[in-house]
């Protein structure tokens, strides 16, 4: 048994069944328990392999269509250049590498990152050694400035309430225990304001997820943005609205019951983009149409970028190029699973790849 779940079953004994959401941040978070504080998460040693980590030409071309943003914007200085969640700071130092060439781009940025994990932070500084970064814990602590910002698979981790619709409400989701094990069960039927409106779209027995951190990160940043310039690039898992159980757990890059083993597996749901939206655009943003990571990758131009990196290579180095190209892009892959939501100020258009 693994030490978190003996305080957790100690402090559900105790105190009655929790939220997922509570489930889900003690997990993750608990500053010696959780799964970012004491595990390796990323790669293959780790549980899971994002973007980043299959190929270099994820962050440059992330880094291209952030400048370009940047460069029709009339290249303001000085900006504020961060990435929400930046895991061992792969894509960052791949950004900087790309836009190195672009005039007055590193001269005018400066660097934060929004991590509060002490053993990641490490990591990042080893990846962007040579590099002024400021860490920060949120959103809420960056310079009012213009902001140019990426979110690869940050919104997904963000712990999420899950409520099953009853004939005339919904009941939560709830971690409780059954013989001393924790176990899934639904509270009482309740009034949730928040779900009003799915009332209208939903039936009995229908599961929705609500993620109670999303709204208040998306208008902390679009607010930067509407008031100040910038753009943001958000890539996750999701889509248009939240219907249907989407928690899962990895640990050895294999899923495995969420309950099995807290603190030793990655938890995350999928994105429900329909939220950030309505949030940015209360916030004075506008956002660009949903758009499958494959399409934006293929319209920054990712297949020439591929033959040129093959160029000269041949034998397992050309076949893992070319498995890279595939596992970003291939709609049977990450290219459709994964979407890309742009952010930018009220009648600006969207970063390059995108499409107002």
């Amino acid at each position: 048994m693994s030490p978190l779940k003996d305080q957790l079953i100690a402090r559900i004994s105790s105190d009655g069944p929790i939220s997922l959401a509570d489930y889900m941040s003690e997990c993750l978070l608990h500053p010696d328990l959780g799964y970012y504080t004491s595990q390796t998460p990323f790669g293959a040693q780790g549980d899971f392999t994002t973007a980043p980590e299959i190929s270099q030409m994820f962050g440059e071309l992330i880094g291209l269509s952030l400048a370009q943003c940047w460069l029709d914007q009339g290249a303001p200085a000085p900006f504020t250049l961060t990435e929400l969640g930046p895991g061992r700071g792969t894509l960052m130092a791949d950004l900087l590498r790309a836009t190195r060439g672009v005039p007055g781009f590193h001269a005018g940025l400066r660097l934060y990152l929004v991590e509060a994990s002490p053993a990641l932070q490490q990591q990042q500084a080893q990846a962007l050694a040579g590099y002024d970064v400021t860490w920060v814990d949120s959103v809420d602590a960056l310079p009012h400035q213009p902001l140019f910002l990426v979110a690869n698979e940050f919104f997904d981790a963000l712990p999420i309430r899950q409520f099953v619709r009853d004939s005339d409400g919904w009941r939560e989701k709830r971690v409780g225990l059954v013989a001393k094990t924790l176990s899934f069960g639904l509270g009482p039927e309740a009034p949730q304001p928040a779900l009003e409106h799915r009332l209208q779209d939903t039936k009995a027995d229908d599961l929705v997820e609500l993620s109670p951190a999303t709204a208040p990160i998306t208008a902390a940043l679009a607010q930067r943005i509407a008031s100040h310039g910038g753009g943001a690039l958000i890539i996750d898992y999701g889509d248009w609205r939240s219907l249907g159980d989407t928690l899962q757990a990895l640990k050895a890059h294999a899923p495995i019951d969420p309950l099995q083993t807290p603190g030793e597996a990655d938890l995350t749901a999928h994105v429900d983009f329909e939220v950030l939206c309505s949030v940015a655009a209360g916030a004075g943003c506008a956002y660009s149409k949903l758009t499958p990571q494959g399409v934006f990758l293929e319209r920054l131009g990712i297949t020439d970028r591929a033959r040129a990196l093959a160029a000269g290579l041949e034998g397992a180095a050309l076949e893992s190029l070319i498995a890279a190209h595939r596992r970003l892009t291939h709609p049977t892959e990450m290219g459709n699973l994964f979407k890309v939501l742009g952010l930018t100020p009220a009648n600006i258009a969207p970063p390059p790849g995108l499409n107002a």
